[in-house]
């Protein structure tokens, strides 16, 4: 049964890749994609903007790494002259794990058809899903050289679900729905690259203003003429097995991406810990996921306690003093008056990931480690790390704020992830591609 449902994917992907081709054999081949990512700073959400339909509209999304696919509310001023729904038992169907079949009794409109493939979109920060229709339209985004971007491409049928108005509560602002940076085989890379013909992978560099995510190989490139691509480790990425997506079949692995910490050193020192917690379990429990819907990275309890107790030691060790009273939502901070600033932060301990791989190692200094509150009329910083309870999903999980200023690539095809550490220390940041030119 398995081995036929492998090949009923595979026979899907196949007539993906030549719909996506086909959809863009009349426009020029990228090499790769480039689009802006910003910062909400009510919410701490990352959005990232599209153009889609006909006539083009620009399109804003919340970001969201594991998300399975992009979906969009159609309840709202929707008009497409090539919209077009997916049928029940399609190829495209399939593609999206999907069986469900839907009809519509009232006019037919976006979101709203007969004989229509059911698909059940999430909102990650609501933690809320519900069904909608699939669907596909013109999606454009600019191509780029790896140092600017340049003349848009377009893929004509670009799949995606329709979803309504209801599930956008929560998101920032703005957003229209959620683009679906996940390894499903419908996730927003993996559709562009069928469509263009380049190799699965996409890179992210977020940062507290306007960052980016590239669809596609490097060159990624900053000003001052910094190719982070030559800058990167690289640690196995893992398959969590069992899907935690607010609807998903029996026997699905997650979309989400999760990599192997295999300890913590604060300074030079390991952090004591309970390895166990560091493994996925047979039900999708444990491990290390990297996720942008989280603010700050996020711990299971007994995990928090240990690194936290190894951070303020170390910090102790430096004269820098934990303060008596916690800054919600933050439960470690420390008074600023001995916390000397550097290039890569504040002056404070180090967080070192050891990884999976050969001698991968994560290093989280003080730029992505400690919140500084100063401007809000408290002299602390803070560390950003929460505890998660004691029987959370993931038992760690690598929050937005961590990997600001860090250029991340996720290689679908080699299942991998290369990552820079932060870029401050190259003297540049997430926050200097050239968007203001051509190319």
């Amino acid at each position: 049964m398995a081995a036929s449902s492998s090949i009923v994917e595979l026979l899907a992907f196949s007539i993906l890749l030549f719909l996506c081709s086909s959809s863009s054999a009349q426009s020029f081949r990228p090499k790769a994609l480039v689009a802006p990512v910003t910062k909400d700073a009510s919410t701490l959400q990352y959005l990232t903007r599209i153009n889609q339909r006909s006539p083009l509209v620009p399109v804003n999304l919340v970001l969201h790494l594991g998300g399975e696919i992009l979906w969009v509310d159609c309840d709202g001023k929707y008009v497409s002259s090539s919209y077009r729904p997916v049928r029940c038992r399609s190829a495209q169907c399939s593609l999206a794990r999907s069986i469900a079949c839907g009809d519509c009794y009232s006019a037919p409109r976006p979101g709203c058809n007969n004989n229509t493939c059911g698909t059940f979109p999430y909102n990650p920060i609501s933690l809320t899903s519900t069904s909608g229709e699939l669907a596909e339209d013109v999606v454009s985004v600019a191509s780029t050289d790896g140092s600017t971007p340049g003349r848009p491409a377009a893929v004509s049928r670009f799949l995606f679900t329709c979803a309504p108005a209801f599930l956008l509560k929560g998101l920032a602002k703005g957003a229209t729905g959620i683009a679906g940076l996940g390894r499903a085989k419908v996730g927003i890379p993996s559709q562009f690259s069928s469509g263009f013909s380049f190799r699965r992978k996409f890179a992210i560099c977020l940062t507290s203003s306007t960052g980016v995510v590239f669809y596609g190989d490097g060159p990624y490139n900053f000003l001052p003429n910094v190719d982070a691509s030559k800058l990167l480790t690289y640690t196995p990425l893992l398959i969590n097995p069992v899907s935690n997506a607010g609807a998903s079949s029996a026997g699905q692995p997650s979309s989400e991406y999760f990599i192997g910490v295999k300890s913590i050193q604060i300074g030079d020192k390991e952090v004591k810990l309970n390895t166990s917690l560091l493994t996925i379990d047979a039900d999708g429990k444990g491990g290390t996921k990297i996720s942008t819907v989280n603010p700050y990275t996020v711990m299971e309890t007994s995990i928090f306690k240990a690194v936290t107790a190894a951070f303020v030691k170390e910090a102790a060790a430096r004269n820098i003093t934990r303060t008596a009273a916690p800054v919600s939502p933050f439960e470690v901070c420390f008074g600023a008056e001995n916390i000397l600033s550097t290039r890569v932060g504040p002056s404070v301990p180090w967080i070192t990931l050891v990884l999976g791989g050969q001698g991968a190692k994560w290093t989280i200094t003080g730029a992505n480690s400690m919140v500084d509150l100063r401007d809000s009329g408290k002299n602390v910083l803070c560390l950003a790390v929460l505890d998660g309870g004691r029987n959370p999903g993931a038992s760690i999980v690598i929050g937005g704020y961590q990997m600001e200023d860090n250029l991340l690539q996720f290689d679908l095809e080699g299942s991998r992830l290369g990552f820079s550490s932060t870029l401050l220390g190259r003297q540049t940041n997430c926050a200097n591609f050239n968007f203001t030119s051509s190319a």
